[in-house]
């Protein structure tokens, strides 16, 4: 046997022995391939599709932080605060909050089935009066967690909505103008349990029908009989026409407001509001106290009639100025004004001020008191707010 023959021989013995146990070897099957959330833009960014459905989900919210001093609005400072050496000062107000959004969406045989949830949380003080500790709020300085709040939650099928919401006495005109206290002279109820109906002509008419519960001591429904309103409105290039109607069931009132929009340029908008209700009283009892917030749900402002207006001027993308002036009929006045700045998208500063002219809550006369006591507060409040 030559060299030759052995080589050979030895190439082929190896082959032989790799077959085999190349044969007898595991074979590890492939991986799965990954199922990556998909985008969806059917109803605007943001929206993904949840795994193994056809339903589009987004996810988003804010956090903000107020700062805010003074003696007008729903931000007041806080006044007559305990210090250590036994006297008292007035010092701010401040409030922590994070936000919590979702939206869905799904295209079904009888429409759009969306729904819309909002659920705040809230760390912070207000303006508590520590020497008036007859007062409900006489502690309300102190710095605490608050109440969890469930803003918003409904379903909306086409047309139709059902769930939590605001009244679409205020939603249908888009509430007031872009200031922060646009309720100094309040324009009527907010959330409550709402069977709404929205419809779209498709020309810039559209209608809202809707059956609500209500809220608090004297707004929330006393019988089967639930509060209506309805609304209907034009939308056009130059602006919008809007009028609402709602019916108070628990005291048989009626109470309405006509809204015009008007888009002067593309930098200048405003708007002006006026309010009417058949009831011109302003407080009613609630059990053995006093509500001051409103006779009944809708007209929650002094005498018959009220008015507000203002506009929103854009300086350039990342400044605006925002005004709003309102006037009732009981000579109550509020202005506020401020100035909005975009630091980088997402991230917002706001600067307001807030004066307000109105009855000091107190008068033994419960039906005229804000025609007495009348009362100048000023405030203010800073805003830092960062959208996601």
């Amino acid at each position: 046997m030559n060299i030759k023959s052995l080589l050979l021989g030895s190439a082929a013995a190896l082959i032989a022995v790799s077959g085999a146990r190349a044969a007898d070897a595991v074979v590890v099957a492939e991986p799965e391939p990954a199922e990556y959330v998909k985008i969806c833009d059917v109803y605007g960014s943001g929206y993904f599709y949840i795994p193994g459905t056809e339903t589009c989900l987004r996810i988003g919210g804010y956090v903000r932080y107020d700062i805010g001093a003074g003696d007008a609005g729903s931000f007041d400072g806080a006044n007559h605060v305990p210090d250590h050496e036994d006297g008292t000062n007035s010092s701010f107000s401040k409030n922590a909050r994070f936000t919590l959004k979702t939206w869905t969406g799904q295209e079904t045989e009888l429409g759009t089935l969306k729904t819309y949830t909002e659920t705040r949380f809230n760390f912070g003080n207000s303006n508590g009066d520590y020497l008036n500790q007859a007062s409900s709020n006489a502690n309300d300085w102190q710095g605490r967690n608050k109440a969890l709040s469930l803003r918003y939650a409904y379903i909306q099928l086409g047309g139709l909505r059902v769930g939590k919401d605001d009244t679409a006495f205020d939603t249908f005109t888009n509430y007031a103008g872009a200031v922060i206290q646009d309720t100094l002279v309040p324009y009527g109820g907010q959330e409550s349990n709402v069977v709404q109906y929205y419809f779209d002509a498709g020309n810039g008419f559209s209608a809202v029908v809707s059956l609500e519960e209500g809220a608090g001591a004297v707004g929330t429904i006393d019988s089967y009989v639930p509060h209506v309103v309805g609304g209907l409105k034009y939308k056009s290039d130059w602006g919008s026409v809007t009028g609402v109607v709602a019916y108070d069931s628990n005291y048989e009132e009626v109470a309405g407001k006509v809204r015009l929009d008007v888009n002067v340029s593309k930098e200048f908008t405003l708007f002006v509001m006026g309010g009417y209700g058949t009831d011109d009283n302003l407080t009613d009892y609630a059990g053995n106290t006093i509500d001051a917030h409103g006779r009944g749900f809708y007209k929650q402002w002094g005498g018959n009639w009220a008015i507000w207006g203002g506009g929103t001027y854009k300086f350039n993308d990342k400044t605006s100025f925002n005004a709003q002036v309102s006037y009732d009929d009981w000579k109550n006045l509020g202005v506020a004004a401020n100035v909005a700045y975009t630091v980088v998208p997402g991230f917002t500063v706001t600067a307001e001020v807030d004066y307000l002219n109105a009855g000091k809550f107190g008068d033994a006369d419960f039906n005229n008191w804000t025609k007495a006591n009348k009362k100048s507060s000023l405030g203010g409040i800073l805003r830092f707010q960062r959208s996601f």
